[in-house]
């Protein structure tokens, strides 16, 4: 009997990937394709949606040029949560003052709706109950009143449909305009099974959005019914249109599954993993006393839970924005990867960095970051553990604003303990109080969920960041727990293949095709004799924060 395929298609930030992967969730293949990024100004990042689909088509045929289109039996797709505009006739609208019909997708990360999205928060609205009651500029209320209240006429009088970047990809598979709970939910201040809130898009300036039965924007105003929405993983349409398929390489009629965010997907690809044999706490422990970090440019922190439970400065409770049934909380860090990059690069012993990376190919392969491990390692000559050299040098790490649990866009980043010297001993150094600074931050997010009622035992790690062995030894120490990583490391595609899985109805939940998809790989525990050491670091990354509030106070003085 022939093996059946599943193929998972992630859009991250600065790429799009794909992978073919088995029944049993193996990876036989994957491919990767670039996507542009421009900044026509600051804080404003834009995409195209249009560039976005062909890389998308690029990279589900490189992956399954060597099967039968009929033993793909589905296709899953997960995205950014970034904001696609089309017109009625499903053409790009421009998202930015140069008009570029192209540049459509307001991405992710733009905070350009930093006013709006304290103007929403100001108003209080009850919507915010579930978005940890702080509106974010990332979240999609903010960025629409962004484009009426600054591109009317070039943008927002033209714009028909308005896709989370999830959703654009399955209308574009499919041609259904059902969308994805997950992104209804998390983004978008959706809350099933009563639907949107119409007080709240009216309370903003946004009342438009509701005309025709909530045709721009999808769902449904109780107690109206609106275009359909679904649980992740949920067949759409009759499969792959007969145009989509062309593009895809595929039989038309393959199984899609209602997509996810991208970091959902992560959560997919780990959360669910049968941990028998290991010795972790979750163990025999329901699925909710485990929480999936899925670490890149930024980190989303995913936990579930049987009851909604709310988290100050956390996004949720949102019902099966994940795992049907469930609700999720999810907690963030803006900027992880990209700020480790910043640092590091920005320093001026960058360039020797990069001169000792190449030399030491044959032992780190030329990565900058392997390297630096190794020279961590080099600095200690008294067998005590690394984590100890970042004893003097202490960073805040929000250089893009706090997603959680403060919820604060506006603070900035610091760094304290710095010197006139500017040799590759201190960058090494920098970069290991910043990847500390990360960890401590996780460490803030686990606190506030467990102060509303999560139970986390274990984290599971997946990500470009999970490969970076000081990044998950120091999120074991300094959380004090066991961290998980996938037997596949790319837990993200593994997550989008189990949407086309369960669309294929090969299995029978979301649930089953976790279990029977994802695999542990390894488990790095922490090391208990740096207790006390995180302990007293932990209570100085809380002063930075007390002391950068007490600062802007100073300076807000008239």
């Amino acid at each position: 009997m022939a093996e059946v395929y599943y193929v998972g298609v992630d859009v991250g930030t600065a790429s799009v990937r794909a992978a073919l992967v088995t029944r049993a969730g193996l990876l036989q293949s994957t491919a990767e394709e670039p996507i542009s990024i421009w900044e026509p100004q600051a804080d404003h990042y834009v995409q195209s949606s249009a560039e976005i689909w062909e890389k998308c088509c690029s990279v589900v045929k490189r992956v399954t040029q060597h099967v039968e289109r009929s033993q793909v039996r589905g296709i899953g797709f997960d995205a950014t949560c970034s904001l696609v505009v089309l017109d009625q006739s499903f053409q790009p609208v421009p998202v930015s003052q140069d008009g570029d019909r192209q540049r459509n997708v307001v991405m992710w990360m733009d905070h350009r709706a930093e006013e709006q999205a304290a103007c929403i928060t100001n108003a209080g609205h009850r919507v915010l109950n579930r978005v940890g009651g702080v509106m974010s500029p990332e979240m999609q209320p903010p960025k629409l009143l962004w484009l009426k209240e600054n591109l009317k006429e070039r943008c927002w009088n033209k714009a028909a449909h308005f896709f989370d970047l999830p959703d654009f990809l399955s209308w574009k598979a499919t041609g259904s305009l059902t969308r994805s709970l997950c992104t209804l939910v998390c983004k978008w201040t959706y809350c099933p099974p009563e639907g949107w809130d119409a007080s709240f898009w009216t309370s903003i300036g946004l009342e438009d959005l509701l005309e025709n039965n909530s045709s721009k924007i999808g769902g449904a105003v109780f107690p109206h019914p609106g275009s359909v929405t679904c649980p992740p993983g949920s067949p759409l349409g009759d499969g792959l249109t007969r145009e989509a398929a062309a593009d895809l390489g595929l039989d038309p009629g393959t199984a899609v599954g209602a997509s996810l965010i991208d970091a959902h997907a992560g959560g997919l690809g780990v959360i669910g993993a049968d941990v028998k044999g290991f010795l972790l706490p979750c163990e025999d422990q329901p699925i909710t006393t485990r929480m999936a970090m899925i670490c890149g440019t930024s980190t989303c922190h995913m936990a579930i839970s049987e009851q909604a439970l709310f988290v100050p400065g956390v996004w949720g409770p949102c019902l099966s924005a994940m795992v049907p049934g469930m609700w999720l909380n999810e907690g963030g860090q803006s900027a992880t990867g990209r700020l480790i990059d910043h640092v590091v690069k920005g320093h001026a012993a960058y360039a020797q960095l990069q001169e000792r990376a190449r030399q030491s190919l044959p032992f780190t392969g030329g990565n900058i970051y392997s390297y630096l491990n190794s020279h961590l390692s080099s600095m200690v000559n008294d067998g005590s553990a690394v984590d100890l050299l970042g004893s003097s040098l202490h960073v805040w790490p929000d250089f893009h604003g706090n997603r959680s649990p403060l919820a604060d866009p506006t603070l900035k980043g610091m760094m304290i303990g710095l010197s006139l010297s500017q040799t590759l001993d201190d960058l090494a150094l920098l970069y290991l109080a910043t990847v500390q600074a990360l960890a401590l931050g996780t460490l803030h997010i686990l606190d506030a969920m467990r102060e509303a009622g999560h139970d986390i035992r274990t984290l599971f790690l997946c990500g470009g960041l999970s490969k970076n062995a000081l990044f998950v030894q120091i999120h074991a120490n300094a959380t004090g727990l066991p961290v998980v990583l996938p037997d596949q490391m790319e837990a993200v595609l593994i997550g989008a293949a189990v949407l086309g899985a369960c669309a294929s109805q090969d299995y029978s939940s979301i649930q089953e095709a976790m279990e029977k998809m994802a695999k542990v790989g390894k488990v790095v525990q922490p090391d208990r004799e740096l207790q006390s050491f995180y302990e007293r670091k932990y209570k100085v990354f809380l002063k930075l924060f007390a002391h950068q509030r007490e600062y802007q106070a100073i300076m807000n003085q008239r």
